[in-house]
């Protein structure tokens, strides 16, 4: 299992034309357009310790976890500090759902559902106040040529 107040977004507009970078999401849909520095959890690592024991993030940052493969996933708050919305991705980088308000310090399991490649962690709240919806479509490289936003 992986381990894991907002207040406006301060996220800023994107364009799918700029190229991608390992450390940026863009985020696309019929209600948003948004991008957010991220710091990447791709190892077994980096995804265990997820955001714990930190005491709050950027409105504009947030946390990118990828797989090797998609799969079965379910986050919890251990270890916790902040309320985090999660917006599990499929491989082709769409999401398939989105939990809202994590609450911080929480163990109960939150399933991601059953092919999940990525999950992004932004700041609780930001999703609702952002337009952030299942069918939205996440551009980064870790996506590859299936994207549904494919990087040049």
């Amino acid at each position: 299992m992986a381990l894991s107040g907002a207040a406006q977004a301060q996220a800023t507009p994107a364009s799918s034309s700029q190229a991608c970078r390992m450390d940026e999401v863009v985020l696309s849909g019929p209600s948003v357009s948004a991008r957010f520095s991220v710091e990447l959890a791709d190892d077994a690592g980096e995804r265990a310790l997820g955001l714990m024991n930190r005491p709050e993030m950027a409105q504009s940052h947030g946390m990118l976890f990828v797989y090797d493969t998609s799969g079965p996933v379910a986050f919890w708050m251990a270890n916790t500090l902040i309320p985090l919305d999660m917006i599990f991705v499929d491989r082709r980088g769409v999401i398939t759902k989105v939990h809202e308000r994590a609450v911080p310090l929480d163990r109960t399991p939150i399933s991601g559902g059953n092919a999940v490649f990525a999950v992004l962690e932004i700041n609780g709240g930001l999703a609702g106040a952002m337009g952030i919806s299942v069918g939205d479509v996440l551009r980064h490289p870790a996506f590859g040529p299936e994207a549904a936003d494919p990087c040049d």
